[in-house]
């Protein structure tokens, strides 16, 4: 004679328990061999850091299913609609667990781009990786919400009614790709094409700043100032724009002043040398002094400047732009721009 009848609400408790049980000596088993691994590769004690929760949930899920399943309640009338929520769960904390995984690895590859050195080929990686990142979570998404709405038969008819209708897929796909898949498909777009990553420096709608998030539909600038300026991904496919580190970040800075025709150039020319040698903000390509216009009752004299970056390249500027104002100041205040008249007699 059996010591446990399983037909019965003990034997129901004592099948879960069970289950339960061997559910938790396999996550216990796995967690002591990811701790054994992880001595020699540490990746693998953070990746079971990060998914035990959701293997948890789907454990303890499954476990209480078979459990239930295999006594009294699955010879119950009301099992199925039980047992259909079960399955409902199961699909999500499944796809909890799947994006687990997946996110797990791309912050890895993204943290190894962070850690590589600056240049616009690490910028390009980081930021398609960012963006198959979020294709990967929306994709796993998408199929968990499908997987669980056909569950229940009345989705499936209705699907494959809706499927059937040529006219009426037509319709929603046409308003889908103008407003959600436009913009989809831009990020990706923008993602592989390499016309902005992730750092890069722009200039776009008069403002000035750096590609901060590229998300599957939208942008976020960050302006100077801290402020965050937000654009659809498909203003960059389709809207002009101002990039400073297309492929390199060096960049070359102008300073424009307008002085008095009595301007001495070569000191001029000697006081810009000084000040940018002395400078760390100059990187040593290139600089140049020219007078470039002449018009007005002034000169136009141009200071030209290379740096490694924008940040360099604003600094160095305003220092030269400060500097030369002071030292024409202090030492040829015959150089700053003035207005000349001429007042004849006409009384004789």
């Amino acid at each position: 004679m059996a010591l446990i009848d399983w037909n019965s609400w003990i034997g129901t408790v004592v099948a879960i328990g069970i289950a339960l049980l061997v559910a938790l000596a396999v996550i216990a088993a796995v967690h002591l061999i990811a701790r054994l691994v992880g001595r020699t590769s540490t990746w693998v004690v953070e990746l079971d850091r990060r998914v035990r929760p959701p293997w948890l949930v789907v454990a303890g899920i499954v476990a209480v299913w078979i459990g239930a399943a295999t006594s009294l309640p699955g010879t119950l009338g009301w099992w199925p609609g039980v047992s259909r929520a079960l399955l409902i769960l199961t699909t999500v904390s499944g796809a909890w667990l799947l994006a687990s995984f997946a996110s797990f690895g791309f912050e890895r590859l993204i943290a190894r781009e962070d850690d590589a050195a600056a240049g616009a080929a690490s910028r390009r990686r980081r930021t398609q990786l960012v963006v198959i990142h979020r294709l990967t979570l929306v994709v796993i998404a998408v199929l968990a919400l499908g997987a669980v709405l056909f569950t229940f038969p009345e989705m499936r008819a209705a699907g494959t009614s809706l499927l059937a209708s040529a006219g009426i897929v037509s319709v929603i796909a046409g308003l889908a790709a103008q407003s959600i898949l436009g913009n989809l498909i831009a990020g990706i777009q923008i993602a592989f094409t390499d016309a902005i990553r992730v750092g890069d420096v722009v200039v776009i709608q008069g403002e000035w700043g750096r590609i901060g998030e590229i998300n599957l539909s939208y942008v976020v600038v960050y302006i100077w100032d801290e402020r965050r300026l937000v654009l659809p991904c498909s203003h960059f496919t389709s809207t002009p724009f101002e990039t400073w580190t297309r492929r390199t970040d060096q960049v070359l800075g102008t300073v424009y002043m307008d002085l008095d025709w009595r301007v001495p150039m070569d000191a001029v020319r000697a006081k810009f040398t000084e000040i940018i040698e002395a400078s760390d903000a100059w990187d040593r390509r290139t600089s140049n002094v020219r007078v470039t216009g002449s018009q007005g009752g002034y000169v136009t004299v141009r200071f030209v400047i290379s740096a490694k970056d924008s940040d360099d390249q604003w600094t160095l500027r305003c220092d030269v732009r400060e500097q030369m104002m002071t030292w024409l100041q202090q030492e040829h205040p015959e150089a700053l721009p003035r207005t000349r008249v001429l007042v004849e007699d006409t009384a004789r």
